[in-house]
């Protein structure tokens, strides 16, 4: 367990001395890493931390608007670059391939943003876990492994980077954050683009991100799991309307975990698989089938990519 207010102070200080009288941009996604982050710095360094949130077309359904709402007040700047993310995806179907290339792309986005400010510095919410996985060849996290090995940047800032998840939380709540922030599950910092298996398409995210919202609605409040969410993993025949289709599979997870390092799944009563089943497939055209996965970590991964 982690001394909060001894973290906190810590941290403060580090984030001071690492970026001295320079501008640093922050990578803000609004998951409880970055929020926290983000807390920090403004203690720390004030007017000279530029957060910025990319909205990378691939976020949650309405993601961009809340990032809106709770981070407004920062100074925030949101730079719409779903073209960009879209285009370097085009093709890709293998998912480290997948990860690096959103890694580059995020990172080529805040040095044109820190020229722009005249920053020189990057902060990112970068954990523990992020480096084991990524440094173990588990996955290419794409503020890890994900990054491309030339930036422009002075330097990068890591203050939540021996920290686990858990952890972050405890410091969240240490820093008075709303407490949505406090217990919001993780997201991944690819967002959707790991939860299509294969190449990337706007059909396919607009797929997911539907799906992920009915997710979502059925479980975070009544189950409070660790993460749930939607993917799609590819297609199989179905009926619709009397009328074969060859349509898209869509697998629902749903975990507990203490810090994401193991997790297993929910034990969801068939009532609700079969509502969300229901409407997923009655709402989202195209969508054959929907599958729960209740494969624990390991062997598996929890998100699919």
């Amino acid at each position: 367990m982690v001394n909060v207010q001894k973290f906190i102070d810590q941290a403060i200080q580090q984030i001071r001395q690492a970026a001295g009288d320079d501008r640093v941009v922050m990578a803000l996604s609004g998951g409880v890493d970055s929020s926290v982050c983000a807390a920090l710095a403004d203690r720390a360094i004030g007017k000279n931390l530029m957060p910025i949130y990319v909205d990378t077309g691939l976020m949650r359904k309405g993601e961009t608007e809340r990032i809106r709402t709770l981070f407004g007040d920062l100074n925030l700047r949101i730079v719409d670059a779903a073209d960009e993310f879209f285009t370097v995806l085009e093709g890709i179907t293998d998912p480290e391939e997948k990860r690096k290339a959103i890694g580059e792309k995020f990172i080529r986005i805040f040095e044109r943003e820190a020229k722009r400010t005249g920053a020189t510095k990057l902060l990112q919410g970068t954990i523990y876990p992020d480096r084991i996985e990524s440094e173990g060849g588990i996955k290419s996290h794409h503020n890890v492994g994900g990054m491309p090995l030339h930036m422009e940047f002075a330097a990068v800032i890591e203050p939540l980077a021996d920290l686990y998840k858990d952890e972050v939380r405890e410091v969240a709540a240490g820093l008075n954050l709303p407490v949505e922030i406090q217990h919001r599950m993780p997201f991944p910092g690819p967002g959707l683009a790991v939860r299509v298996v294969g190449e990337v398409t706007r059909e396919k995210i607009e797929i997911v991100r539907e799906a992920n919202a009915i997710v979502e609605e059925y479980l975070v409040e009544e189950f409070r799991p660790w993460q749930c969410f939607a993917a799609l993993i590819g297609q199989g025949t179905g009926v619709k309307g009397d009328v074969r289709l060859h349509g898209w599979i869509v697998a629902i997870r749903a975990v507990h975990s203490r810090d994401g390092m193991t997790a297993d799944p929910l034990l969801l009563p068939y009532e609700v698989l079969g509502s969300m089943a229901s409407r997923i497939t009655a709402e989202i055209p195209g969508v054959a089938r929907v599958v729960y996965d209740v494969t624990p970590k390991p062997p598996a991964t929890i998100e699919y990519e």
